[in-house]
């Protein structure tokens, strides 16, 4: 039996509407329509219209489609469907999303969290498949966990559950999340930027230079510049994402230690750069974790790719 699914991925930047079939356990991405984020009421208008075209093209009615999922960054209130003033979209404060887009296309919807519903997407469709108990991380650009507990997805008492990116793991290094030192600032992609931003001031305030950066273009590096440099075997730039390696692998070391999970899926700067992280990871994690947990957890890359997001939407939907 074939179900139709919709989904909405609300992001800071761009927004998308997908459509996609379900049939049993396989999910297949049918049509994507993407637009720009702008100001909260014009984004909302292009998320209805584009929700009612792409309906109208595919013939989706209230009667043959089973419901609409909404993926978006917290804070958030997924039991009211409230989205609330996430840091990347400024003037959504205390949106109904869900009744505003329930009243327009009379279809179901529901609102989860972008780390939560990325993580019922690899544990549904990806490669935490079959697993009862698995971790999904981000690891884009910020940090973020979807928890998988006991066959269901677990938000906590008001959808804060997972936010491993706010830990502190030193008194003092790079910004996450609000936070100096915490593990979102040492392992994510403003980390890694901002922890290649202090190795290459070391450098230039030695009087050295660095190939690949001036000091006037300092402020200008990404992480994926320094992971770039890094393949091409800059030890600096090695060394940048080796730290955020270390630090990555201490946060796994108390995913582990804390809820015995049997998979840990990574997705974004990890899935790209499994080569030059995964062994740091793994060692740290042989010396910080127990052994009786971490010998039955397994660390991946997520499967589902840069469509990771069309499938987290519609997963919401499926689930």
């Amino acid at each position: 039996m074939k179900t139709n699914l919709l989904g909405i991925d609300i992001g800071g930047t761009k927004c998308a509407i997908i459509y996609g079939i379900q049939q049993g356990e396989h999910l297949t991405l049918v049509d994507k329509k993407k637009f720009q984020t702008t100001c909260v009421d014009e984004t909302i208008g292009n998320i209805l219209a584009g929700l009612e075209e792409m309906m109208t093209l595919h013939g989706l009615t209230p009667l043959n489609t089973k419901a609409i999922g909404i993926s978006c960054g917290g804070p958030l209130d997924s039991s009211e469907g409230i989205i609330l003033s996430p840091p990347n979209l400024p003037g959504w404060n205390a949106i109904p999303i869900v009744s505003l887009i329930e009243k327009r296309v009379r279809i179901r919807a529901k609102l989860q969290n972008d780390a939560n519903a990325c993580a019922l997407a690899e544990w549904k469709f990806g490669a935490g498949k079959g697993t009862k108990n698995m971790v999904f991380l981000t690891f884009g650009t910020g940090l973020g966990a979807g928890l998988i507990l006991n066959g269901s997805l677990y938000s906590g008492t008001n959808d804060n559950a997972g936010e491993l990116g706010h830990i502190r793991m030193v008194d003092f290094g790079p910004v996450g999340y609000g936070k100096k030192g915490s593990l979102e600032g040492l392992a994510s992609g403003g980390g890694i930027a901002q922890l290649a931003r202090m190795y290459l001031l070391e450098k230039f305030q030695q009087g050295e230079k660095v190939s690949w950066c001036t000091l006037e273009e300092l402020n200008e590096v990404t992480a994926q510049k320094v992971a770039e440099e890094a393949i091409k075997g800059d030890p600096l730039a090695q060394k940048v994402y080796e730290t955020s390696a270390i630090y990555l692998g201490k946060g796994l070391a108390v995913l582990i230690d804390l809820l015995n999970p049997e998979m840990i899926v990574i997705g974004g700067i990890y899935s790209r750069n499994k080569s030059m992280m995964e062994s740091v990871i793994q060692q740290v994690i042989r010396e910080e974790a127990l052994s009786d947990s971490s010998k039955v957890c397994t660390v991946k890359p997520a499967l589902l790719g840069e469509n990771i997001g069309d499938y987290a939407a519609l997963s919401i939907a499926f689930a």
